[in-house]
Formats: C-alpha cells, sequence, structure tokens
C-alpha cells in the first residue's frame, strides 16, 4: 500500500502559506507517495484546491488524518489535530516543540515522529532543505518594504522643480539572510544604505550588495555562522557608538538573531530616544522579542516620535512565492526518507538524525554513527 501523505491547511492566525504546491505534489507522487490535500490548504497562497487536483492530489477525507503515514505543515498543528493523527506517523514542519512544554507533551504523547525543519544542521547539503533561509529571505524584503511605507519621506533621492530631496539614510541591523535581502531591498528603492553585524565576515557580502558596512569595533563570531552573545564590556562599547550613529538614521530595520534564544537586545530606549523625529524602527526580531527594547510584538507602536513596528510572521505576507521556496526546502527533506513508495529512515544521515526530535531511539540507530541524534 502506497505512503499517504496528507497536506495540512493551516490554523494558525494569519498563516497563509502551504507545505506543498502543485509542483511538489507531483514530485511526491514520483516518489510512490498518494498525497491528499485538506479543502482550502492553498488558498491563501493562490492556489485553488483545482490545482491540487490537476496535479493528482486527493481531497482528503473525514479519514485523512488517521490515516496519513506522512503529515507536511508550516507550523505546528494545535493538540486536537495532533491527536488525530496515528502513532507512529511523520510529521514535518516549523514546529518548534520546546517552545510551548503543552506542544512538546502533546507530540510526545501521540508517538509521532517529528521533524522540526528549524533544527536542520546548516550545511552545504541542506541549503536546498533550509526552511529558515528561504523564509527569512521574504521576511526580509517585507520588513523594508513596511519601513518605506511607514517612513514620512522619500527613499530615493529626487531633483524636483521644489529643489532637491536627499536620500534616507537606512541602517540594517543583521546582515544574515533577512538582513541581506532588507539590504538589497533598501538599495532599489534608492535609499543610502548600511549594514551592521558583529560578524565582521558579513562586510563583503554587505558591500557586494551596494550598502556600506557599518564597523563599530566589536566582534562577536560564533559557530554554525551566527553570533556569539557579546561580553558585558563589548556589549557597552557597540551601544556607545551605535547610539551616536542612530542620531543621524532615519531607518532602522532589525533584523539579528541567536538560535534558541531570545532575541539580542541591540537597541536601547535611550538609543530610541536619541533619534530624530520621525524615525522608523522595524523589528523583524519580534518574535522572539525584538532587537529593540520598546518593541511590543504585533503592534506598530510611537515613542518620543519615532514610530516602532514589530510585525509578526512576515513571511506569510508574501505566501506565493513563500509558499513556492517552502514546499520545495520541504519535499527535498522528505526525498530522504521517502523512496520507491515506502519510508526508509537512514540515521547515519546528520540531516535526519540530526533533525528528529527527540533523538532517534537508541535501538533505531546504527552503532557506527554514535553522533546521530544529537541536537543541531
Amino acid at each position: 500500500m502506497a505512503v499517504e501523505v496528507l497536506v495540512l491547511k493551516e490554523s494558525a492566525a494569519g498563516e497563509r502559506r502551504v507545505a506543498a504546491t502543485p509542483e511538489t505534489v507531483r514530485k511526491l507522487l514520483a516518489a510512490g507517495a498518494r498525497v491528499r490535500f485538506e479543502p482550502g490548504a492553498g488558498l491563501g497562497a493562490g492556489i485553488p484546491d483545482q490545482a491540487y487536483r490537476d496535479a493528482g492530489a486527493e481531497p482528503a477525507g473525514a479519514d485523512a488524518r488517521s490515516g496519513a503515514d506522512v503529515v507536511l505543515c508550516v507550523q505546528a498543528p494545535p493538540a486536537e489535530v495532533l491527536a488525530a493523527f496515528k502513532p507512529g506517523a511523520v510529521l514535518v514542519g516549523i514546529l518548534q516543540p520546546e517552545a510551548e512544554p503543552a506542544r512538546a507533551e502533546a507530540l510526545r504523547g501521540r508517538g509521532l515522529r517529528v521533524f522540526p525543519l528549524e533544527r536542520l544542521p546548516r550545511t552545504t547539503r541542506a541549503q536546498a532543505m533550509d526552511v529558515l533561509s528561504s523564509q527569512a529571505g521574504m521576511a526580509g524584503y517585507k520588513a523594508m518594504l513596511i519601513a518605506a511605507q511607514l517612513a514620512p519621506r522619500f527613499f530615493p533621492m529626487l531633483t524636483t522643480a521644489a529643489g532637491t530631496i536627499r536620500p534616507s539614510r537606512v541602517l540594517v541591523v543583521g546582515a544574515g539572510v533577512a538582513g541581506l535581502q532588507a539590504i538589497a531591498t533598501a538599495r532599489r528603492l534608492g535609499a543610502q544604505v548600511e549594514g551592521f553585524d558583529v560578524r565582521p565576515e558579513t562586510r563583503e557580502q554587505v558591500e557586494s550588495l551596494g550598502g556600506r558596512f557599518l564597523d563599530l569595533g566589536v566582534s562577536a563570531v560564533g559557530e554554525g555562522g551566527y553570533a556569539r552573545p557579546l561580553t558585558d564590556e563589548e556589549r557597552a562599547l557597540q551601544q556607545q557608538r551605535l547610539a551616536e550613529h542612530l542620531k543621524g538614521i532615519d531607518v532602522v530595520v532589525c533584523t539579528a538573531a541567536v538560535p534558541g534564544r531570545p532575541a539580542p537586545k541591540i537597541i536601547s530606549r535611550g538609543m530610541v530616544e536619541g533619534m530624530k523625529t520621525g524615525a522608523v524602527i522595524v523589528d523583524l526580531a519580534a518574535e522572539t522579542g525584538g532587537n529593540c527594547e520598546l518593541t511590543v510584538p504585533g503592534q506598530t507602536i510611537g515613542h518620543g516620535g519615532v514610530t516602532i513596528a514589530g510585525p509578526l510572521n512576515l513571511p506569510s505576507l508574501g505566501a506565493v512565492h513563500a509558499s513556492e521556496m517552502y514546499a520545495r526546502n520541504v519535499c527535498n527533506f522528505v526525498a530522504l526518507f521517502l523512496k520507491d513508495g515506502t519510508l526508509s529512515f537512514d540515521w547515519n544521515d546528520e540531516l535526519l538524525a540530526r533533525t528528529c526530535w527527540p533523538a532517534p531511539p537508541a535501538q533505531e540507530t546504527p552503532a557506527a554513527a554514535p553522533a546521530a541524534g544529537t541536537s543541531g
């Protein structure tokens, strides 16, 4: 009997993305799976049910959740949905099982084989499966567009009959995937752009996009391409120099993140109060607490003439392309264990072993691979 793959309809508020597209449905069918989709699953991403049917997928019936061998989703389903899955079913998505104790308990209690894709090792081989990178690109793009909309000024320099308009000065904090996309977007809009990151190796990337690298004399090179937490002395020096620089900035987009930890606080209340009236801060890190001390997740507030936005789930604002990228990431990951219509897990493969949560049972892990199953 063919492996049954179910594409869930997302239930989280405001979530418009979907975990499979007609393109990836065809690939799953070619791998020998039977694909079913919940009606309306792709509507938020511009995919009607008929498009899934045309690709060879079938609408899910009442028994689809209990019969699925593999379930594909974007965000973690609520507990009542998890309870409908059969024990041993495979769940793939951005699941963050340890973010909520109740969620972790529901996942464990149902005996599901869980693959939270945010745990995927960020190696060269994993790039085609890297949901964090693909979704961060959309987030950075949308964050800069929000900043341009909120800013009470033009981004580009303009020469008009009423005189010359100087370009906006934009600072992007954090030069990861989201930050670099934000820099590129600001440049396309004509702004004068700077990028700041405590990892000096990002200078070349910032400059390659036409931005100026802001060097505050603080380096925090960490592991896996992320920054390490700063020492108290380093933080004090960074804040002193950054506060002075922010006085001349019109727009700040914050994107700095440390995996598994709250977002680092980079812009303090005092810095905000030293910025010019009409300045704008868009804090892409709002979902993990924000890079700005005054950020209120999900809200846009004013403080002393400065507008501070803390938008949530920015990739969902670009659901069509975000879903296309996400679905390809998911399909590439599923291809690691779905072959010729059967499920087979090679725990010698670090992409499977390190993404699986909890770690694979010892009896399933080959003795030749003692490191398999360690958290990534």
